[in-house]
């Protein structure tokens, strides 16, 4: 982990759990929160690398992963900037047996446990956002055991694709481009890249999305969120 260099930057400032506080408490606990740098393929926290602290992504991207009984990596979740994560244990949130891996070049900032107590959840307006932020994790976590539990791969892949989309800008025509490749999206639907690429050539045949070197058009969003809720006998 390398120092990031020099921004004009807090990395509380694009976070929504401290939206309420003046400049003076944000310069306080950013000055406890330092960044880092991370490059891509780096872990930034994994079983071997324990760490109880809590993480705001400033830049990049970041990969959520857990390993399975036969060594194949679970996606659990793509992390976009301004992303909370990591170590809570006053409120509950563990990270068990998750790894974080830096997708792309990412720069963090990092709150030990100690201050996470001393300067957030003494704060009721922040205690309350933290809770509810860890509830919508909640709720994602059970929607992606679900999908991978009883869902077709086909309803799997719209479903994650809405979700991503949820993080991304429509252009003026109302489609949201994602940067995925096949191999990452195959991480997240617990499927092999060659059955993956070949749902996604399905959903293109169909005028649902656009694919192009490591980017997704999503031209119908509509119409992905529509066959996201198809129960699986409705399915083909």
């Amino acid at each position: 982990m390398r120092p990031a260099v020099e921004q004009p930057f807090s990395c509380l400032s694009t976070v929504d759990l401290f939206a309420d506080l003046s400049a003076a408490e944000v310069a306080e606990i950013d000055r406890m929160a330092p960044s880092r740098s991370f490059a891509a393929g780096e872990l930034i926290y994994s079983q071997s690398q324990p760490t109880t602290a809590l993480f705001i992504l400033k830049a990049g991207r970041v990969r959520i992963f857990r390993l399975a009984e036969d060594g194949k990596a679970l996606t659990m979740a793509i992390l976009e900037p301004g992303a909370v994560f990591g170590e809570m244990l006053l409120v509950g949130q563990r990270m068990y047996d998750n790894y974080a891996e830096a997708i792309e070049d990412v720069v963090i900032c990092r709150l030990e446990a100690r201050e996470v107590e001393h300067y957030l959840l003494t704060d009721p307006r922040i205690a309350i956002r933290v809770a509810r932020h860890l509830g919508e994790q909640v709720a994602v976590l059970e929607e992606r055991l679900m999908d991978l539990a009883v869902r077709p791969l086909e309803t799997r892949l719209a479903s994650t694709l809405v979700r991503l989309a949820a993080a991304e800008r429509r252009s003026r025509s109302g489609s949201v481009t994602i940067r995925f490749t096949h191999d990452q999206l195959a991480g997240l639907l617990a499927a092999t890249r060659e059955s993956t690429s070949k749902a996604m050539a399905d959903l293109a045949a169909r005028s649902l999305i656009r694919q192009a070197r490591g980017r997704i058009t999503l031209l119908d969003l509509d119409g992905l969120a529509i066959l996201a809720k198809r129960r699986p006998e409705a399915t083909r």
